[in-house]
């Protein structure tokens, strides 16, 4: 009988069955399925991480068991050495180290898993990044004797330049340190002090040793000044907001199929976003537009295609489409450049040459590329940049590239699968680096004179530096699953305005969605509590109320904005801050007799015995929309049917259109 360190356990023939108790969740479940990477410096047990992930959750076949007992005596171990599970080729198992990167799929009754083993040494941090490029989840191992170690930056760094949503700091063999409180918590400061200056969204630490199984699928009793969950439980319940983008169809033909004159398909995969049958689509880069006309995949018709499936879609017009292109929304169009900006992980023994043209894979599109310059390389121990013209063998920095044909782009953070590419060596067909694409290129322009002030500039303090947004607005709507907007309701006074944008909210919220309400009376008690009423103090009033929506729009929230907001260019001013397809008017209208009878809030009682200014619309200016996406006379409709009404034109944009609201 071969001992597994930490747990008493009998040969393989005293378990009495012939495969893992779990494995009957991975068939025919509907079980969500969990991604995750482990990398660390090398020997700080990331194959005995998951080896004894795999055993102690029941995730290991008995011949599996009958052989690593077999190769545990042969290469003199004292127990079942976990790791070797893990460890498939032989030279990781003679070296007793992970090479290449190891997959490994479990379940337990709560979730799939996909593992991959990623390598320690430094000369295969190209495998760290192969393994990390589709991860939702990233385990950084730590050995609690040296502490965090370059190559514990260098993953992390890599961690935050993809993108993984979630991070785990695993400090691994505590029993080596008398599971010491103190030793726990200075790595776990030290690391914090490094990544504070990285993009990582959600960091834990973990105190572990997964040679004795402390805190890896049950709590450790040895470690009773930790009061967190162990790993597994982590694992089970972490949310998976995905790195994948429910909102902004992307979809490279990859193949038309022509089986016959009467069928044309474009088949592909669904990069991000979804569409339906009937749903207008462009053709880049030609630009043309069309209409899908059908939904097929193996199975049959679909009445939607969503991110990640396979499917091919028919179009209503006989275009000149063909592998390489892109279908995308009208109103939803990725970048399309020819030049843009990357950072970039050289993979190759064969340093970087600027002035040599590479073969650039980006979705199902090649094209001939060369590094234009390369801006900067990053120093891992101090993510320093440094001056560099070139880069070699696991470095990384951040290049300008140019490609002989456009690309059709999104940023990296917004969208992994159309911000990512690969460079080819086109003599050796090797690759040579994987690239996060950050954006076109931009160039500096000449400051140009300066210009008669107007109502359009907006007016900047002195010596002020814009910061940027720290959580870009698209990262923010990928995690909530759905597109920021403006709702901005215009109208008379008494015509109903606030009624229906309270409603409204009160719709969306229930639903999940984070919103924010602006009425023009609380603005006014604060704010705007120094304005008036004339034509200028309106304008300015619209003007404070554009900034703060705008402020509120970039972090992820419907705002809905209720103001009379009398003049068309204050409207239009507000409107061009957006996406055009994020802002909604909505003019709530009835006839004058009836919000003069209404009268809410006794202005026009006051207009008329003159103890306030005209009122817009009454005896004062309202400019009424001349197009407003919705018009609502409040005379003849009710709230209800107002209500549904705009919910219908906010669930029909293409941002929120076909994408599941997380729930709160």
């Amino acid at each position: 009988m071969t001992s597994v360190p930490g747990v008493n356990v009998g040969d393989a023939e005293t378990k009495g069955t012939t495969k893992p108790e779990v494995s009957a969740g991975v068939t025919g479940s509907r079980m969500d399925l969990l991604r995750f990477s482990t990398a660390g410096s090398v020997d700080d047990g990331k194959s005995t991480l998951i080896g004894r992930l795999l055993y102690d959750s029941k995730a290991v076949f008995e011949d599996q068991l009958e052989w690593v007992a077999g190769a545990s005596r042969k290469y003199g171990e004292e127990g079942m050495n976990l790791a070797l599970l893990t460890d498939g080729l032989r030279a990781e198992r003679e070296q007793k180290i992970t090479i290449d990167v190891a997959y490994r799929y479990f379940a337990t009754p709560k979730r799939k898993f996909i593992i991959a083993d990623t390598p320690g040494h430094v000369q295969y941090t190209r495998n760290m990044v192969t393994g990390a490029s589709t991860a939702d989840l990233a385990i950084i191992l730590v050995d609690a004797r040296k502490g965090v170690v370059t190559q514990s930056k260098r993953h992390a760094f890599i961690a935050s330049l993809l993108g993984i949503p979630h991070v785990i700091v695993a400090v691994n063999k505590m029993d080596l340190v008398d599971w010491s409180e103190e030793v726990f918590e200075e790595i776990r400061d030290d690391f914090r002090r490094f990544a504070k200056d990285l993009t990582l969204t959600e960091v834990s630490f973990l105190p572990i040793s997964a040679l004795l199984g402390d805190n890896v699928v049950s709590r450790s009793e040895r470690m009773p000044w930790f009061g967190g969950a162990p790993l597994l439980h982590t694992l089970e319940t972490v949310n998976l907001r995905g790195r994948r983008n429910a909102i902004d169809f992307r979809f490279p033909v990859q193949y038309v199929i022509r089986p016959n004159q009467d069928f044309r398909g474009l088949a592909g995969t669904v990069a991000s976003g979804s569409i339906r049958p009937g749903e207008e689509v462009v053709v880049l880069p030609s630009g043309w537009s069309t209409r899908v006309r059908r939904v097929d995949t193996f199975e049959g018709p679909r009445t939607e295609a969503r991110v990640g499936e396979a499917v091919v879609l028919s179009v209503e017009d006989e275009l000149d489409i063909s592998r390489g292109d892109m279908l995308v929304r009208p109103k939803n169009v990725p970048s399309v450049a020819n030049r843009f900006e990357a950072y970039l992980c050289w993979l190759d023994e064969a340093p970087l040459e600027p002035s040599r043209s590479y073969l650039l894979l980006h979705t199902t599109r090649d094209v001939q590329a060369f590094v234009e310059k390369v801006e900067y390389r990053v120093d891992v121990d101090t993510l320093h940049r440094e001056p560099a013209s070139t880069l070699s063998l696991n470095e990384i920095g951040r290049v300008e590239i140019t490609a002989s044909q456009p690309v059709f782009f999104d940023s990296y953070r917004v969208n992994t699968a159309t911000g990512s590419f690969v460079l080819v060596d086109a003599h050796t067909h090797g690759t040579v680096a994987a690239g996060m694409i950050r954006g076109e290129v931009r160039r500096v322009e000449p400051v140009p004179p300066p210009s008669p002030p107007s109502a359009d500039v907006r007016p900047v303090s002195p010596h002020v530096t814009w910061e940027g947004w720290n959580v870009p607005r698209p990262t923010r709507e990928i995690r909530n699953g759905y597109g920021a907007h403006v709702l901005w309701f215009t109208g008379m006074s008494g015509a109903g305005k606030s009624t229906i944008a309270r409603a409204v909210e009160r719709c969306l919220f229930q639903e999940g969605v984070d919103t924010v309400l602006l009425d023009g009376d609380q603005l006014r008690h604060g704010l705007c509590g120094d304005l008036a009423f004339s034509q200028e103090d309106r304008m300015e009033n619209i003007r404070r109320v554009a900034e703060v929506t705008q402020l509120l729009f970039e972090h992820g929230l419907v705002v809905l904005c209720s103001f009379v907001s009398p003049f068309r260019d204050d409207r239009r001013r507000v409107r061009a801050r957006f996406p055009e397809d994020r802002f909604l008017e909505i003019h709530v209208r009835a006839p004058l007799e009836v919000v003069r009878a209404r009268d809410p809030k006794g202005l026009y009682r006051k207009e008329a015995n003159g103890s306030v200014g005209p009122l817009p619309g009454s005896v004062g200016v309202y400019e009424a929309p001349e197009s407003p996406e919705v018009e609502v006379d409040t005379s003849e409709t009710s709230v209800d049917q107002a209500v549904a009404e705009i919910l219908r034109r906010v669930g029909n944009l293409s941002p929120v259109h076909g994408v599941t609201r997380n729930p709160r």
